[in-house]
């Protein structure tokens, strides 16, 4: 949700903001749009009304029909037997006056029937052309189906990870969760709009992530300042993209709810970036507003939504109950539900369903589980995972006998994760199947607890299995119904008995290898002393399995790095790698343990930290381990001062220092050290895979423009400021030296 006309720069937006631009952001051309408005002609106001409502259905076709027949629905969702999709659209483009076909939508959020990591796991690989794929995979097994429209990419910035629906997106990191939200926009849509093209739809606009306390839904409070600079650039760059489709938001900021947010969904979104697609509501945030304080009933809010620019409601039926009297009436303009309707009918002849209304049934169940969509799963569960610890217990030796553990380590529901509808826990491979594939004769399996939730006081029949075996895998996390929308939590630690159980291996003295899957970054430290090495997988999808026994052999090297900051208390919340400096920073710690009796008031040094957990997370954004060691030398750059239009030209050598192959995510943070406004103390400015042999030693060149470097200063402007900068090349967000250079 977005601040609303209070903000005075708001006058000066209003007078810059250019005219809409004459490129289309959906790809529209002039034949499209000369064929939208000969049928926006030929209907009635109660057809165009009708377009924009959303329905979700269930049960039989027939419940629907009349409505359908009607021209009262324009889109359904949570349909996907195609058999039912076909003869609702059947309906719509045989017994309907005019035959405009029906937009099927479906939370499609990381993967279809092949589920890949939830979007934070994704996240974590930074490798945005591996998401891409995935994406597309995901396209491919739903139109196959019938489901044209999936409400992802999520693109809240959450730096919260109390907030259940962390797990939806791709962290705490604006360039980072841009990529990931173009690589996706990208593979649902495809390189061209085809009958396997699914719109994509960005949310939740804007702020969502920012939800007070991290409990959902909640109310946020972002200045203008901190929507242009953190929260709003993913969502441009998804419309640059292409995203066809965009979804308001259920939190109000500043007392503004977003679905009657006429600053961010007209003046931003549609003046200033050009969007021409279709805006949806989320479930029932028109009706929502009524709760929210900010309308009297049904009808207020339909003309304030539709005012504010909505173009469909979804499951409201705000519009189609009200918005023909409010037409009548003048107090809403036709020409405003012209607009939204020519929205949604763009999108419906962009994907080309006028022309393909239908799907083949016998088809669509060939696409589902390929060969090559359960490989792609399984490289993206690779290169998800994070190695947090190790000791050397890692990779494990052939001949070991090995103790596999845990609530998490057979559970194929839970190993998809958040937001799975359509994933099938009969296709899950599970770490236990795939570790006794691995590991023929060698795996021993005590569960330990049979879920994450479980309470036990002892662990006699685990602990005397661990003293048999040569190590222990023990795998633990959060059941996937402890994540995701409305789960968020106020205690971030392993819940039930987990850490008793872990604990209790730890006293055999034998060596233990925690794998946590979760939907979230949950307070580990407690744990770490009791394992001698820590894998975290985000709910790793439907080949979990093998991808984590291909990374504990040794198989595969792990790659992952994280995309949030994990806290060692959650006391600590929110915590983020790029906040700005306070004017008085951490330079040292005094922990309360080492505070004398009636010491001084000043005698801590009044820097920014916590008595009982000092300045720091356990680990920082970009962490991750490998089963080799990359070193970082020569970096340099090309020049020390450049100027606005110029490009920063970084080189460096990269080298593998140890024994195997592996690959480095190579990151570059910026700061720009004074300016108009505090800046962050470092900014993601880059990333990038890179593969190395044992040994192997690469010069690699890096270029970023310097206009990379421009944020929303304090007159109300998008430039870059000159002055002193600092550049790191790290393998995350707390290391390396700095380089130094200006802008003038």
């Amino acid at each position: 949700m977005k601040q609303i006309s209070i903000f005075l720069p708001i006058l000066i937006l209003a007078a810059a903001a250019c005219s809409r631009p004459s490129v289309s952001t959906t790809g529209s051309t002039p034949e499209v749009e000369a064929r939208v408005s000969r049928l926006l002609s030929q209907m009635t106001l109660a057809e165009k009304i009708g377009q924009m409502n959303q329905i979700s259905v269930g049960g039989s076709v027939s419940d629907y029909a009349e409505a359908v027949r009607n021209g009262q629905v324009g889109s359904i969702l949570n349909e996907v037997d195609p058999e039912k999709i076909n003869a609702f659209q059947r309906l719509a483009v045989e017994e309907s006056r005019l035959g405009i076909p029906l937009l099927v939508g479906r939370d499609v959020i990381h993967g279809f029937h092949t589920v890949f990591p939830i979007p934070l796991g994704l996240a974590s690989t930074f490798d945005p052309a591996l998401v891409e794929k995935g994406a597309r995979i995901a396209a491919l097994e739903a139109t196959a189906q019938g489901v044209r429209w999936t409400f992802s990419p999520m693109l809240d910035i959450a730096r919260d990870p109390r907030w259940g629906r962390i797990a939806e997106g791709s962290g705490e990191d604006t360039f980072l969760d841009a990529r990931m939200g173009e690589a996706m926009v990208r593979g649902y849509q495809g390189e061209v709009l085809d009958t396997t093209s699914m719109a994509a739809c960005i949310k939740h606009f804007v702020g969502y992530g920012a939800a007070e306390g991290g409990r959902d839904y909640n109310s946020t409070f972002l200045t203008e300042r901190q929507l242009r600079n953190v929260y709003l650039p993913p969502f441009e760059a998804a419309v640059k993209a292409g995203a066809m489709t965009l979804m308001t938001s259920f939190n109000d900021n500043d007392g503004v709810p977003s679905t009657g947010n006429a600053f961010v969904l007209d003046e931003v979104l549609r003046r200033e970036w050009g969007f021409d697609g279709l805006v949806v509501t989320d479930w029932n945030s028109m009706g929502e507003m009524i709760v929210h304080g900010f309308g009297t009933d049904r009808k207020d809010v339909a003309e304030k939504a539709v005012k504010a620019g909505v173009d469909m409601d979804m499951m409201t039926y705000g519009f189609v109950s009200h918005l023909e009297e409010l037409v009548r009436s003048g107090a809403v303009r036709e020409a405003d539900v012209d607009r939204a309707v020519r929205n949604i009918l763009r999108v419906k002849v962009l994907l080309g369903l006028f022309e393909h209304p239908y799907v083949d049934v016998e088809a669509a169940k060939a696409v589902q589980y390929a060969p090559a969509h359960l490989e792609a799963a399984r490289t993206a569960a690779q290169e998800s995972a994070v190695l947090l610890a190790n000791d050397g217990t890692l990779p494990l030796r052939e001949g070991l006998r090995i103790l596999v553990t845990g609530p998490l380590a057979d559970a194929p529901h839970d190993q998809l994760g958040t937001w799975a509808f359509d994933g099938e826990k009969n296709h899950t491979i599970t770490p236990l199947a795939a570790l006794r594939d691995r590991f023929p004769g060698q795996v021993t399996y005590v569960p330990g607890l049979r879920y994450s939730r479980e309470h036990r006081d002892r662990f006699d029949d685990v602990t005397a299995a661990a003293r048999r075996s040569d190590v222990v895998l023990a795998f633990l996390g959060e059941e996937a119904i402890l994540s995701g929308e409305a789960h968020s939590l106020a205690d971030l630690n392993l819940k039930g008995s987990q850490s008793d159980l872990l604990a209790a291996l730890h006293s055999t003295g034998k060596p233990v290898v925690a794998v946590v899957m979760a939907g979230r970054p949950l307070t580990v430290e407690r744990d770490l002393p009791h394992c001698n090495a820590l894998l975290y997988s985000f709910h790793p999808g439907t080949m979990g399995g093998p991808a984590l026994a291909d990374l504990l052999s040794g198989d595969v090297n792990p790659s992952g790095k994280t995309p949030v900051t994990f806290l060692r208390t959650v006391g600590q919340a929110p915590l983020y790698y790029n906040h700005n400096r306070t004017g008085r920073p951490y330079n040292r710690e005094t922990m309360l343990d080492d505070i004398g009796l009636e010491a001084g008031q000043t005698s801590l040094g009044n820097t920014s930290y916590y008595l009982d957990y000092g300045a720091y997370p356990l680990f920082p954004f970009g962490y991750g381990l490998s089963y080799t060691e990359f070193t970082y030398s020569d970096i340099a750059l090309d020049k020390e001062i450049y100027g606005p239009e110029e490009t920063l030209d970084i080189s460096l050598t990269l080298r593998n220092t140890g024994s195997r192959d592996g690959t480095e995510v190579v990151q570059v943070y910026v700061r720009d050290l004074v300016g108009s406004v505090t800046r962050p103390v470092r900014e993601l400015k880059h990333f990038e895979r890179v593969p190395l042999k044992a040994g192997e030693s690469r010069p690699l060149r890096i270029r970023i423009p310097v206009r990379e470097l421009a944020f929303w200063g304090l007159d109300g402007t998008w430039k870059v400021e000159p002055g002193d900068f600092q550049l790191w090349v790290a393998g995350d967000s707390a290391s390396g030296e700095p380089v130094s250079f200006k802008v003038n």
